[in-house]
């Protein structure tokens, strides 16, 4: 049994702590809204924000204050808003226990530094590298949190790192892998959100399956190619963390990213869409941040640079096609 602490109740945080408690461990959740906090702690229950699960394991408490939420923990798992978790992370400074691992569940790039969520983290809380892991995969919080069978990537540079976490959440229904390769898993799940905002769109004009399997695979090789000259291993992207991942985010309206991009494609604006959706979809910071580095390593990006024109200037999904393909003909 080992002691876990969640940073952040929304869905996915609420979700792998009930992954965590299915497979032995206590699990103290931190949470900043006070009714969550109460909810949680008192009723057993998320209703806030994962509302599907009747009642989380008894395992299972809450805690608002900091300092009293990781005192004791040996893993720390940090499920906050990717653009949010700087300035939430600051907050634990001085209060992380020396010898605990940090575990990141975000899925992004901060906007502005372009840095991944290892780096925040790391910068962050002065933690050494290896002490981090990040965990990413094709998991969708509700059907997770329904205990239907799932599996996902764990990666560390430290191996026993990778392994203690897989061990702390591996349950009947919950089969980790682990890796090395943090670049490339961080990579994958920040950067196919780009993909499932341009597929969700093309759903959401009533294009069917050739035009979602098209975005689909020129996206992958797009964010292969940019991955490994950002240091990734291409391996990494045929795997779980990369096409797993790309498969479950563009093919259900449960991914929040592909609800946003539908809700485009249907003719609302980045304000309603934004307005209408379920929580944060990360793909939308992600897609500027993607040309970025595009520019900074000499790969072209023309999916995120077509997406970037319809979050900033508002072009309908035909146009945002006609500039992902142009009128040059290429070798694939």
């Amino acid at each position: 049994m080992t002691n876990v602490t969640v940073l952040g109740s929304g869905a996915w945080g609420t979700t792998f702590g009930q992954v965590l408690a299915d497979a032995g461990n206590t699990v103290t959740m931190w949470a900043i809204e006070p009714e969550i906090v109460a909810d949680i702690r008192d009723n057993h229950r998320n209703s806030y924000r994962l509302p599907s699960v009747d009642r989380l394991s008894d395992s299972i408490t809450a805690t608002g204050d900091r300092a009293e939420a990781v005192a004791h923990a040996e893993i720390i798992v940090v499920a906050i808003a990717a653009q949010a978790a700087r300035k939430a992370l600051t907050e634990f400074q001085g209060l992380i226990p020396h010898d605990a691992l940090v575990v990141s569940l975000m899925k992004g790039i901060e906007r502005g530094s372009g840095k991944r969520m290892d780096e925040v983290v790391r910068e962050t809380l002065g933690l050494p590298e290896n002490r981090f892991v990040a965990i990413s995969g094709p998991n969708l919080s509700k059907e997770i949190a329904a205990r239907e069978p799932s599996a996902t990537v764990i990666a560390s540079a430290n191996p026993y790192a990778a392994a203690r976490v897989a061990q702390a959440c591996s349950t009947h229904y919950f089969h980790p892998f682990t890796s090395t390769d943090v670049i490339g898993l961080e990579l994958c799940g920040s950067l196919k959100n780009v993909v499932a905002l341009a597929v969700g769109m093309a759903r959401g004009a009533g294009y069917g399956e050739n035009t979602a399997a098209m975005i689909e695979t020129r996206g992958l090789a797009e964010l292969t190619a940019l991955g490994k000259a950002c240091g990734a291993d291409p391996k990494t992207f045929s795997g779980l963390a990369g096409v797993g991942d790309l498969i479950a985010t563009c093919g259900s309206p449960l991914s929040r990213n592909y609800t946003f991009g539908s809700n485009l494609g249907k003719g609302l604006t980045v304000e309603e869409a934004t307005a209408a959706s379920d929580g944060v979809a990360e793909g939308v910071p992600t897609t500027a941040v993607v040309v970025e580095l595009g520019d900074r390593y000499g790969v072209p990006t023309p999916l995120a640079a077509a997406m970037s024109h319809v979050l900033e200037d508002g072009i309908s999904c035909a146009q945002m096609l006609a500039e992902l393909f142009g009128t040059e003909i290429t070798a694939e």
